[in-house]
């Protein structure tokens, strides 16, 4: 018997419809995993999408926060920069007053070696004015005496005057006979 050579293109065909099959259904589960796996990755590129909308929402914030912050900076660097050129003008006014220290600190150093001799010598005075002092006590007590005797010699000289005065009256009416 002879072999119907239809027979073999037949089933060459059918064989060929079965690879055909397995082959449209194995690209149809893999068109599936991929819808899969598109939908997947564009559900999480949409949340990462928002999220990078809120990220850069705050970015935007943040920069614009920086920006009034440097407006800000700005402004206070320029009362800053005057306040500066005030205290220049100051430093410069005291460096030329610290010009004067050099002949202060001179004057200073000649005060610091002559102010101990100054003391001594003060010290001198001192112990001079309480020998004077004493003096003057010495001498306030003469005084004292001479007041006395003053007084003792003022009653005298007033006793003399009146005995005197007795002696002129009589003189007085002689005078006119004695010209």
């Amino acid at each position: 018997m002879r072999e119907d050579p239809r027979r073999a293109i037949v089933e060459v065909i059918g064989r060929l419809g079965r690879e055909t099959q397995l082959h449209l259904d194995e690209r149809h589960r893999h068109f599936r995993i991929t819808d899969g796996v598109i939908l997947i990755t564009s559900v999480l590129l949409v949340v990462l999408a928002v999220f990078n909308v809120y990220y850069v929402r705050l970015l935007y914030q943040d920069f614009n926060g920086i920006v009034s912050n440097m407006i800000s900076m700005h402004d206070h660097l320029v009362d800053v920069d005057k306040d500066m050129m005030v205290i220049t003008g100051h430093m410069a006014s005291f460096e030329g007053h610290m010009e004067h220290m050099g002949p202060i600190n001179d004057h200073m150093s000649s005060m610091a070696t002559t102010m101990p001799k100054v003391r001594a010598h003060m010290n001198g005075i001192a112990g001079d004015m309480n020998t004077i002092e004493q003096s003057m006590g010495l001498v306030g007590r003469g005084m004292g005496v001479i007041d006395q005797r003053v007084h003792a010699m003022t009653g005298g000289v007033a006793h003399m005057r009146e005995n005197v005065g007795q002696i002129a009256r009589p003189m007085g009416g002689m005078m006119p006979f004695m010209r």
